[in-house]
Formats: structure tokens, C-alpha cells, sequence
């Protein structure tokens, strides 16, 4: 039985034998035509991409020849643009010549000389008519300037002469203008400087001749202390803050002396007059001029010569100078010191 099936077997797969090469036959038939068109595909992809590369290669050359055209053109626009600008500068200054020369627009002038060629007859007489026109228009324009050229030049020459020292001149302007302003400024700086130091002296003197109260300066009318005025302002003990004006004749002479020995305080001279500064005071505040005085003398080596008539200013000099009339008409100089006589009083 065993036997039985091993050949059934055998012979199965003697039969299949027998059958496999016509069906590999088969198979070897629809491979060929597989393959036969698979290379028509491929024949057809190659021509295909042959053409494709020849429009690339066609592209590229028209891409570049594009491209230099384009360059070209811009060369081209660009000679054209400046062409144009050379036109117009010359266009403008030809128009700048007519406007300077016939007083007139351009297209003002084309217009009037197109009307002009118009009115010019043909005919023989007219045209010599109008030849003997112009020659009486050219003679009234006058004799023609040879030197008017150089003459031009001339001018010119003198001209770029002018503008030179006009620069010259401004340079200076300029420099002058700032050493002005330097000048200015060092000159504020001094004058606040000065005023500070004159104001705190000006009050301490007021309140040492009043015996008290206020006193100040200040700058009115401007915020530049060298066009500002100066105006006092002062307060006598019991009284308001006031302006100089409005105070008495007393008071007034007694503030400016504060004011002038401030002022010899911050910058001493050699020698001050005082002319009947006492003449509106009383003996009491005559007194207090007189200690001021004193007071001044020991802080200063100023000399001071007052011109008075009271007695009791008198009596406190260290000399005197008087005028005496002993005869009409002949004057006689005076003079007494009383430091000396009042050592001799004592010796006595």
C-alpha cells in the first residue's frame, strides 16, 4: 500500500513535470512582452528627457541673452538719463541767457519771433524796407564796446576782490562779536561780583548810621546785569520798606553815604570829597557821619576832605582849611590842625 502511493505520488509529480515548461513557456511569452514594453516606455522617457534637456539648454541661452539685453538697455537708459540732464541744464541756462538778455520768457520770444517772420514781406522794397529798419534799430542800440570783455574781466577781478574781503570782514564781525560776548559775560560775572560785595557793605553801613532798619540794592528793568538799572531800597527803624525817593533829605544823605563808603569799602581810592553831605542833617545824625567817618579812616587809607559848614563835622576833623577876606578883594588860605592844637591845649 505504502508502494501504492509513493508511485501515485511519483507519477503526480511526473505529470506536473511534463506540464511546467509549457506553462514556463507561457510565462516566458507575457515576460517578453512585459519587457518589450517596458523599453518603449523607456525609449519614449529618453526622448523625452531628451527634449526636455534641449528646452532647458534653449531656455538658458534666451535666459542669457535676456539678461545682456537687459543690461544694454540699462547702459542705455542710463546714457539717455544723463543725456537728458545735460539737456535740461542746458535747456535752463539757455533760457537764463534769454531771460537776462531779451527780458522775456523763451516761449514768449519764440512767439514773437515767429510774428515777426511773419510781418517780414517778401517783395524786394519790402524786404529792403525792412532791412533799412533794422539797420536804424541796430545804429539807435549805439557804438559797440570792444572792451566790453575786458572790462568783464576787470569786473570780475574786482568782484572776486570784494568777496574776499567781504569774508574777511565777516570773519571779523565774528570774531569781534564773540570777543564781545566774552567780554559781556567775563563783565556780568565782575559787575554781580562787585554788586554782591557793595550790597553787603551798603547794609551793614545803613544799619550802623540809622542805628538799625534795612537797606538793600537791587537791579531793576532788565535781567542783564549790564543794561539793568540800580535802585535803593531802605528802612529806617519804625518806617516801611520803601524806595530812596520817597524818603526825606536826611535820611536820603545819610543813605548815600552808606552807599559811597560801601563802594570805598569794596574798592578804596586815595582820596574823597564830600561836599556838604551834612548840610540836611541834624547834630545827631551829623554825630553819626562823623563816627562813620572815623570808622572809614581807620578801614581805608582813603583821605577824605569834606566841605562843610557845621560846626560840629568841623570839630571832629584833624585839619582844617579855611578862606579868610581880611581886605576887599584879597583872599587868604587858612589852615589849623587840630590834632596839634589840641596837644598844646593839653601841654598846657
Amino acid at each position: 500500500m505504502a508502494l501504492e502511493a509513493e508511485r501515485a505520488k511519483a507519477a503526480a509529480a511526473l505529470e506536473a513535470a511534463r506540464e511546467a515548461p509549457a506553462q514556463q513557456e507561457a510565462q516566458l511569452l507575457v515576460l517578453l512582452d512585459q519587457f518589450a514594453a517596458a523599453e518603449a516606455r523607456r525609449a519614449r522617457a529618453s526622448d523625452a528627457l531628451e527634449a526636455a534637456e534641449t528646452a532647458r539648454l534653449t531656455a538658458d541661452r534666451a535666459a542669457r541673452a535676456a539678461e545682456q539685453a537687459a543690461g544694454e538697455a540699462r547702459e542705455r537708459r542710463a546714457a539717455l538719463v544723463a543725456r537728458l540732464d545735460g539737456v535740461r541744464e542746458r535747456f535752463a541756462e539757455i533760457a537764463g541767457q534769454i531771460r537776462e538778455s531779451v527780458r522775456m520768457e523763451p516761449e514768449e520770444l519764440g512767439r514773437h519771433i515767429a510774428g515777426e517772420a511773419v510781418a517780414v514781406p517778401t517783395g524786394a522794397a519790402g524786404v529792403e524796407a525792412h532791412l533799412f529798419a533794422l539797420e536804424r534799430e541796430r545804429d539807435s542800440i549805439g557804438p559797440v564796446n570792444l572792451r566790453a570783455e575786458e572790462e568783464a574781466q576787470e569786473y570780475a577781478a574786482r568782484l572776486e576782490t570784494m568777496r574776499v574781503e567781504r569774508a574777511d570782514l565777516s570773519g571779523a564781525v565774528g570774531k569781534l562779536r564773540a570777543g564781545i560776548e566774552e567780554l559781556n559775560a567775563e563783565g556780568r560775572e565782575r559787575l554781580l561780583a562787585a554788586f554782591e560785595v557793595i550790597n553787603g557793605h551798603f547794609q551793614t553801613l545803613f544799619q550802623a548810621l540809622f542805628g538799625g532798619g534795612q537797606a538793600e540794592l537791587r537791579l531793576i528793568e532788565s535781567d542783564d546785569p549790564l543794561e539793568a538799572g540800580l535802585e535803593i531800597f531802605a528802612c529806617p527803624p519804625g518806617k516801611r520798606m520803601a524806595s530812596m525817593s520817597l524818603m526825606s533829605g536826611g535820611e536820603q544823605a545819610l543813605t548815600a553815604s552808606a552807599l559811597i563808603f560801601g563802594v570805598f569799602l569794596a574798592n578804596p581810592a586815595p582820596i574823597c570829597v564830600l561836599d556838604e553831605v551834612d548840610a540836611p542833617l541834624d547834630d545827631a545824625n551829623v554825630d553819626r557821619y562823623c563816627n562813620m567817618l572815623d570808622e572809614m579812616r581807620r578801614r581805608t587809607r582813603t583821605r577824605f576832605i569834606a566841605i562843610t559848614h557845621n560846626p560840629v563835622t568841623m570839630s571832629r576833623m584833624d585839619r582844617l582849611f579855611g578862606v579868610t577876606m581880611a581886605e576887599r578883594g584879597v583872599s587868604q588860605l587858612v589852615s589849623v590842625d587840630l590834632s596839634t592844637a589840641e596837644r598844646m591845649v593839653a601841654a598846657q
